[in-house]
């Protein structure tokens, strides 16, 4: 979303988005490397542990969303805290070991005792979305700017998640020599669109 935002303010500057199959360590070195400009992805080193070239930017502060078909038991919640949740099954599927999203994950469930179930076969949005509009007790947790599209006969639930929110720290990658002429405004653009809450209470991973 963010992207298609910076292509209306900058509609002459080509883009060239790609989806990599990389973790965190894959997709820095591609970047190094420079087979892309940049990347979006939550950063779980320290600077001192980068590339040299290497530099990294908070640019997204995702917030969570509870979601959930018409017969779970939060339903009619009109939000919901990560300490109710640890009454519930957070149903994942396909999140791989080792991935910043796992270790992000991980982190989240020590905190607030929540029970992250990984089983199952992955067979895309579409079947993860039938079997939780179908279930009394499936709940998966997204994103709340990830966009998801269902038939209205699954009337399915996006809940916020709050007190604390927790929130999935995401951060642009860049070579610091990349002499990209659109970088810049790139950098400038996602920076200015950057919004805390005043006052909220958040929830972060430590090597946030």
């Amino acid at each position: 979303m963010l992207l298609q935002d910076f292509h209306r303010t900058h509609p002459r500057i080509e883009l060239d988005v790609v989806t990599l199959d990389a973790d965190v360590h894959a997709a820095t070195a591609a970047v190094e490397a420079g087979t892309i400009d940049a990347t979006f992805h939550a950063v779980t080193l320290p600077a001192r542990q980068l590339p040299g070239a290497i530099r990294t930017a908070r640019v997204i502060d995702e917030h969570h969303e509870l979601l959930v078909g018409p017969r779970h038991a939060l339903a009619n919640a009109r939000a919901v805290t990560p300490a109710q949740l640890a009454e519930h099954r957070i149903w994942m599927p396909g999140m791989a070991a080792g991935t910043e999203w796992a270790a992000y994950y991980d982190e989240l469930a020590a905190a607030f005792g929540l029970t992250i179930d990984l089983v199952g076969p992955v067979f895309g949005n579409e079947a993860l979305l039938a079997e939780i509009a179908d279930s009394a007790e499936l709940a998966t947790l997204a994103g709340e700017r990830t966009r998801y599209l269902w038939p209205d006969s699954y009337d399915l639930r996006r809940i916020p998640v709050r007190d604390p929110a927790p929130v999935y720290p995401m951060s642009l990658i860049w070579r610091d020599d990349n002499p990209h002429p659109a970088l810049r405004k790139l950098r400038h653009h996602l920076s200015s669109r950057r919004v805390e809450a005043p006052g909220e209470k958040v929830w972060m991973p430590k090597w946030a």
